[in-house]
This record gives structure tokens, sequence and C-alpha cells, in this order.
């Protein structure tokens, strides 16, 4: 099994000028590396009300999946980014199922979505941290607040139109 690095979940932002949005992992241990996923505004959205606590009076995707899940008898244990190939990121969710481990691969918007929602801890590939983490700016607490205060600009004014 490949080693593994505990990250932290800073937040979603949404990067000017291109507006797109991303999820800003960091490295827990070590250096603090940063892991930038650009990701789209409906994940968005979803990991954003997840780490709001925002309560939908019906279930969206992630909370409908997360339930299928707990009601097939499985419960999510870790999310793992695991690699980068063409710009394109992978990731697995780990289930614990009848005494087994089950994987499946993920998309890490739907992963990390799910993660938290489900409480569980993410992490990525030693050899992905290797590959693509950035050091963090000396200001990095202070964008983590920023990065949060930007993603809610971007869901204020977001319109149904957007996701044509």
């Amino acid at each position: 099994m490949a080693l593994v690095v505990p990250l932290e979940l800073v937040g979603v932002r949404v990067e000017v000028p291109a507006n797109t949005p991303m999820v800003l992992l960091r490295e827990q241990d070590d250096r603090h590396r940063l892991l930038p996923i650009y990701i789209g505004s409906p994940e968005a959205s979803a990991i954003h009300y997840a780490l709001e606590g925002v309560v939908p009076p019906r279930p969206l995707t992630h909370d409908l999946m997360l339930a299928a899940i707990t009601e097939l008898g499985a419960e999510i244990t870790k999310v793992v980014v695991t690699e980068i190939r063409d710009r394109t990121y992978y990731s697995e969710i780990h289930m614990a199922t009848s005494g087994d481990e089950t994987i499946l691969s993920a998309r890490p918007s739907d992963a990390i979505a799910l993660a938290v929602r489900a409480g569980v801890p993410i992490f990525a590939s030693d050899e992905l941290i290797d590959e693509v983490g950035q050091d963090p700016p000396v200001e990095v607490e202070d964008e983590a607040a920023e990065i949060i205060d930007e993603f809610k600009d971007f869901i204020e004014n977001v319109s149904p139109e957007d996701f044509e």
C-alpha cells in the first residue's frame, strides 16, 4: 500500500479571473504544502454547504449517496487523492463493508463532498504531494479566511444560468 499523508480541507474558492472554483487542501504535517484542485461549481457548492452545516429540506446528491452507502451497510472510512494524470486528479473512497474494505474510484470533488458529510479524514498519496504540492505563502492563515469569504461571495452571486 502506498504511503499517504493527512490533509486538511482549507476550503473552496473561486480563482480570478477565470472564475473557476477550486478546493484547497493542505498537508497537516511536514511542510504544510497546498494541493489546489479545480472543481465544478455544483461540487464547490456541495462542499461549501457541508462545511457550513447547511441541511437542505431534501437530500442533495452527496447526501443521497451517503445515505445509500449507509443503508447498504457500508461506512466511509477515508478518502485518498491518489494521482494526477493528464491534468486530471483521481481519488478513492475507502469503505468498510462486512469486515472487508471496498474502494471506489471517484472524482476528488465528489470524494471530498462525501468525506465532509461523513466526517472522515482526507489523505493524499505521498507521491502526489511530492509531485504537485505547493509550498504555502507566508500569509497562508490569512489566505484561508479570505478563501472562505471569496467563496461566500461567489455563492451569493451565482445563478442557475451559470450552470448551463
